[in-house]
């Protein structure tokens, strides 16, 4: 009456793998939306700032300078550079 040898594995395995597609598509599309979600802004977005502050731009020329990078004439230019604006 019942055939143990009819391939029944087979198509059992497909429809596992197609249960975990469908399920990982769902989980995937819902990630997608609350990170669409989060992504909103109010208002005009705003173009990032290009020029570090002037203290961050100090601190990086001090770096510079005592890993050798610049010598100290320049260093001092653009410290003074730096005070000025």
């Amino acid at each position: 009456m019942f055939h143990e040898a009819d391939g029944m594995g087979w198509w059992m395995l497909w429809g596992g793998l197609m249960m975990v597609l469908f399920w990982g598509g769902i989980i995937a599309l819902a990630v997608w939306a609350v990170q669409g979600l989060g992504r909103r802004e109010t208002g005009a977005p705003q173009p990032p700032s290009v020029e570090p502050p002037a203290g961050r731009a100090l601190d990086i020329a001090k770096e510079r300078y005592a890993r050798g990078e610049m010598s100290r004439e320049q260093f001092e230019e653009v410290r003074r550079t730096l005070e000025q604006s």
